[in-house]
């Protein structure tokens, strides 16, 4: 893979370095710096010239920080006349904002994908989008991968026989009957109404929970507020078993203790598409990686080959 050329900002470069490792290629060097006025300079510090060259960056907090410090990366690889400009992002956190449901508000998402575009994004891999309608906000190739193999050769450790996979939202239920497919489980999902950002009424959950191993999943969990009310309305069905499960684990203002703290939820598991800091970790934790399945898809795309054939094997366990 000698006219490969992977860059990290600063977001995420432990998640970078191990997908390098899989390639068995060098994680090139970037140098962002800041200006008097505040405003921010990236320099890629390797040569670009007519390479297939790939920026990792997840969207975590800070947020914006992190989008400018992207499209600078992007800006920057174009300017050295880079072949192809593949953004790798993990986590596109702007992908909530993904419809107009109130008057006068923006479609973050649809907006942030447009200035990628412009600032020289030739193509994008992208990890579980918050909705699927956020794939076609692009005007370049997208390539979407799940994390649900990963999901499931964890839990295939254990007695799956009387499992129900459980989605706090009728919105996610797809991915939550998806998942319940590859580990041969039941599925149901909560009827939630959120009335603000962290909000939330779960009024009822359609499906059979009571005695069973529930794995409640979802693709991204914040501030906990959706977990938290789902647990609620659980413990009044009666399940045998509860663990929680979710692709980003965001963990925002104590989620991840919030969670931990409940007594019958017996294990927490997210992938490392974020950073969680280990001070903020818990004993329930468990944090698989998605590094291999993103080299994989790398290289796939380096060498013309099909994405979608990741999606056709199981992981391996």
């Amino acid at each position: 893979m000698r006219d490969i050329a992977v860059f990290s900002g600063s977001a995420h470069p432990e998640l970078a370095e191990e997908v390098c490792a899989h390639l068995g290629v060098p994680l090139r060097p970037t140098r962002v710096s800041r200006f008097a006025n505040d405003c921010l300079e990236v320099q890629l510090q390797a040569n670009c010239r007519e390479r297939d060259v790939f920026l990792v960056q997840p969207l975590v907090a800070p947020v914006q920080e992190h989008l400018v410090e992207l499209l600078l990366m992007c800006d920057a690889a174009r300017g050295a006349s880079a072949g192809r400009i593949t953004v790798v992002m993990p986590h596109y956190s702007y992908a909530r904002s993904d419809k107009k449901d109130a008057p006068r508000i923006s479609i973050g998402g649809r907006l942030v994908a447009d200035l990628m575009v412009a600032a020289g994004a030739s193509r994008i891999l992208a990890m579980t989008l918050h909705s699927p309608q956020v794939h076609g906000f692009f005007s370049v190739p997208v390539d979407h991968l799940h994390a649900l193999r990963e999901l499931a050769a964890h839990f295939r450790q254990y007695d799956l026989s009387r499992t129900t996979v459980v989605s706090p939202d009728l919105g996610n239920a797809k991915e939550a009957a998806a998942f319940a497919r590859m580990i041969g489980a039941q599925v149901a999902a909560g009827a939630k109404q959120r009335f603000a950002d962290d909000r939330v009424s779960i009024s009822s959950v359609i499906g059979e929970v009571a005695g069973r191993d529930v794995i409640v999943l979802d693709d991204e969990i914040a501030k906990g507020s959706t977990v938290i009310e789902l647990l609620g309305r659980l413990r009044e069905l009666g399940p045998r078993s509860i663990r929680v499960a979710c692709t980003h684990g965001l963990f925002a203002a104590g989620a991840l203790k919030r969670i931990g703290e409940q007594p019958d939820v017996l294990e927490i598991v997210c992938t490392n598409t974020v950073p969680v800091p280990e001070e903020e970790r818990t004993e329930k934790l468990r944090v698989l990686s998605i590094a291999p399945a993103l080299a994989e898809a790398v290289r796939r795309i380096h060498n013309g080959e099909s994405v979608s054939a990741l999606f056709d094997a199981p992981a391996s366990e």
